[in-house]
């Protein structure tokens, strides 16, 4: 006979995790199903995490799912999801590899996925000298150039906040021309423009911005908003109402991280315009406490 877990939990991130974690130390039965890809796997070391400064992304994952393991009601399965859907009172999952699951809740936690520019050597760098937070990686950057290779007219944000952490550059790249206000608001931060198209990024352990001119500007890093969208399609899949930012587009869910769909919650970067460790970690709590009490309030008389 098919076990009905009180909630699967789709992708076992860092919000995947924290939501799974509140339900298991609420003696609830948990399934993380989890393809083992996170958003910021590229990067060295994560920062700004409290409590974990500095450390590799790998190891804070690794020991979080440790510890999570430790409790009896949860159960994890590394796969992806090919489908899920709601029947009744109850949501039916069925893997990649073709395991059908069920639950009463679902909590996504499946994340975005990053698309950068078209531009020879970007991607490779990606989490390594090229980034998307300076709050993340600005600091150790020791406050030497830094360029912001703009994606749209949202890249003005990111070129107005960079300067905290060093001399900044942007590159527009060809998609937008700033107006005269942004063009003050750009030399009040002591912001250089760059119009001419940028052709390669390339070097080690600086940037070396190639233009189309032929001219070469090294930097210690580059900052790029990155454009985003749900890695997965589940949640349109089951309906789910979906929000856009000047970015790309997330979940839309609700202050307790409830979705369009009753039942179904989404957390860490897939339901938030802007993402972040910390952010995730306490998306997916929110999450998981909203999950726990649905089973609880849902289910009593009037």
């Amino acid at each position: 006979m098919q076990t009905t877990y009180d909630v699967i939990v789709i992708g076992g991130s860092y919000a995947g995790m924290a939501g799974a974690l509140q339900l298991a130390r609420g003696r609830r039965s948990v399934l993380v199903i989890d393809a083992g890809i996170r958003r910021n796997r590229f990067a060295s070391h994560s920062h700004g995490v409290l409590g974990q400064d500095g450390k590799p992304p790998a190891h804070i994952a690794e020991e979080a799912k440790a510890q999570l393991l430790k409790y009896p009601t949860v159960t994890w399965i590394q796969g992806s999801v090919e489908s899920a859907e709601k029947i009744g009172d109850v949501f039916t999952v069925i893997t990649t590899d073709n395991k059908t699951l069920s639950a009463k809740r679902l909590i996504l936690a499946t994340g975005i996925s990053d698309h950068l520019p078209a531009i020879s050597g970007l991607q490779d760098r990606w989490g390594k000298t090229v980034f998307h937070c300076p709050y993340c990686h600005g600091y150790e950057l020791n406050q030497g150039n830094l360029g912001v290779l703009a994606t749209s007219e949202a890249s003005l944000h990111q070129a107005l906040l960079i300067p905290d952490w060093g001399p900044t550059t942007l590159f527009t790249n060809n998609c937008f021309t700033p107006d005269e206000l942004q063009l003050k608001q750009l030399a009040a931060r002591n912001v250089k423009i760059e119009t001419e198209k940028v052709s390669e990024i390339a070097g080690e352990q600086s940037v070396i911005v190639k233009l189309a001119n032929g001219r070469l500007v090294e930097l210690a890093g580059l900052f790029v908003a990155s454009l985003t969208k749900p890695a997965s399609p589940l949640a349109q899949d089951l309906g789910c109402e979906l929000a856009e930012s000047p970015v790309g587009f997330y979940v839309k869910t609700d202050e307790l991280k409830q979705t369009s769909i009753p039942g179904v919650f989404a957390c860490g970067d897939l339901g938030r315009p802007m993402g972040s460790v910390t952010f995730a970690i306490g998306d997916g709590a929110q999450a998981g406490f909203a999950a726990h009490r649905s089973l609880i309030f849902d289910g009593l008389p009037g």
